[in-house]
């Protein structure tokens, strides 16, 4: 009788954890002892985000990528019961950590999984190991000119400007000018797109949203916290960048060298969903990257 196969690493596994009232569903693979590599995803996104890229680290790293409250598939409170802030998806995430007892792990940040990851680096210094920011900001150099309605709605969150921001819900938005911008559309499968539209379909998805567009003003006054974590600490830093995002452009990549001199930049020819269309070429980075400074 022939012996099963050895289980293969890269296969993803997809579990629950429960993080107080929040039932948190995340994908892992990869060695059980092998370093971990915490991947934060972004708006409108979840860890699907991650389904190219998880395997090709998983010989390596033991990769794990959680869906943030309000995306994906993790069960949180509706609003009313819980407050969807970036100070609670924080909280949430670090309670993930804890609860898979990760004592060491670098950070993979995204768009809104930077300042969830920020947060938890800063109070956390002595944990994480190693960062890479792909197009997440923590510089004011680091966003476009199409910021507007947001920043409208931080300065008077009125009824008309909370309503004024519905726009970059739309499924228009999130196709064309997200994930199209930029993107070879040849390279730019509808998975993610398609997904994150139905995601935002959900009753009260919407809601939520525009709570978190309001609240992303805590990010930017957090940035001189998060730029003193960098100096005080030093963490090895790969900042890979698709140049072409509409929201995060490429000063906000090159600013990390202000405060780390080490920090290294890569900006791809690719646009705000980098992983879509060159996940390869950011695995080869990270790689790379982390087998030399870990």
């Amino acid at each position: 009788m022939s012996l099963p196969d050895p289980p293969d690493p890269r296969r993803l596994a997809f579990n629950t954890l429960q993080v107080g009232e929040v039932e948190v569903f995340y994908r892992e693979a990869g060695p059980k002892d092998g370093p971990v590599l915490l991947l934060l995803h972004g708006f409108p996104s979840s860890s699907h985000m991650f389904r190219d890229l998880m395997p090709l680290l998983a010989c390596r790293y033991r990769v794990i990528a959680p869906d943030l409250p309000g995306f994906g598939n993790t069960k949180a409170p509706p609003r009313g019961r819980f407050d969807y802030t970036f100070d609670n998806l924080y909280s949430i995430i670090e309670g993930f950590t804890e609860a898979l007892q990760l004592e060491k792990y670098s950070l993979y940040v995204f768009d809104y999984g930077a300042p969830v990851g920020f947060r938890l680096a800063a109070a956390n210094p002595g944990k994480v190991t190693a960062i890479i920011s792909q197009n997440g900001n923590a510089y004011l150099e680091g966003f476009s000119d199409q910021w507007g309605p947001w920043q409208a709605y931080w300065r008077e969150p009125s009824a008309a400007n909370r309503e004024a921001c519905r726009a970059s819900l739309s499924p228009e938005t999130i196709r064309d000018w997200q994930y199209g911008t930029g993107a070879d559309p040849t390279r730019l499968s509808p998975d993610g797109y398609t997904l994150d539209i139905h995601y935002m379909a959900r009753a009260g998805a919407e809601d939520i949203q525009l709570d978190l567009i309001l609240d992303y003003r805590s990010n930017v006054a957090a940035y001189p916290a998060f730029q003193q974590y960098f100096r005080d600490h030093q963490p090895p830093l790969l900042a890979v960048w698709g140049k072409h995002d509409p929201a995060f452009i490429p000063p906000g990549a090159k600013a990390y060298q202000r405060d780390i001199a080490d920090a290294e930049i890569h900006l791809l020819d690719a646009g705000h969903f980098a992983l879509e269309t060159h996940a390869m070429d950011v695995a080869g980075l990270i790689i790379e990257f982390l087998d030399r400074r870990l």
